[in-house]
């Protein structure tokens, strides 16, 4: 048989590469360190960068909603006034309905005379004068 011898390679060489697989071997797994480690931070950077532009667009909004309720408020109580003041006015019409009735009912009587007229209308300054 034959045999064949493998040729061994100078000691430092074996060392040499030894070395050098170790140190590939660390880059490669501290680069992969690195990558996990930084992904959580680009996470965080997006997170925060989110949150900045949410805000930033928020902010203007609630100033608005802020501006619009305190409208609001003010329109709410005008409101209160005017009704106030319609109600008043359809009091003051409704008397004035009827004191005008009673004046067309007092000219329209069959008996009416200029001293029954002027009666009628003496009463209801009268009525006026009391409320």
């Amino acid at each position: 048989m034959i045999s064949v011898s493998t040729p061994e390679a100078p000691h430092w060489v074996q060392v040499l590469l030894s070395l050098l697989g170790v140190l590939g071997g660390t880059t490669g797994l501290a680069a992969i360190a690195t990558v996990v480690a930084q992904r959580g931070k680009f996470k965080a950077d997006a997170a925060d960068t989110l949150t900045e532009t949410a805000l930033t667009l928020v902010q203007p909004l609630q100033m608005r909603i802020t501006e619009l309720e305190s409208d609001a408020v003010s329109a709410r109580s005008e409101l209160a006034l005017l009704r106030e003041q319609v109600n008043q006015l359809q009091f003051v019409v409704r008397v004035l309905t009827r004191t005008l009735d009673r004046w067309r009912a007092a000219v329209h009587a069959p008996d009416a005379t200029l001293r029954k007229i002027r009666s009628v209308v003496a009463e209801s300054e009268r009525l006026s004068e009391e409320q």
